[in-house]
């Protein structure tokens, strides 16, 4: 399921936040900031955008630094979000 949301996050990227860089060449550890490029505003349309394609909502507490670092960490946030949503949490 990580894997679905990971290539799902590189489609926003390019397709919602017009990233400079291809889809195919964000690697999963890659810094969001750093290497992607988002700035702040961005990173807030990510929040918004992520929320509303996965049906999570993303609480100020895990809208930090760390979850939203790169893409694998954010993709596990989600997956997280959802299994918690589901009454799966883990």
């Amino acid at each position: 399921m990580q894997e679905d949301v990971s290539r799902s996050l590189k489609k926003i990227l390019t397709n919602q936040l017009f990233v400079e860089i291809p889809e195919e060449q964000i690697g999963g550890d890659d810094g969001l900031q750093s290497v992607v490029g988002l700035d702040s505003v961005g990173f807030l349309e990510l929040r918004v955008i992520c929320e509303d394609q996965f049906g999570v909502s993303i609480s100020d507490q895990d809208f930090d630094t760390e979850n939203f670092r790169t893409l694998n960490l954010l993709s596990a946030l989600i997956v997280k979000l959802k299994a918690q949503q589901q009454g799966g949490a883990k």
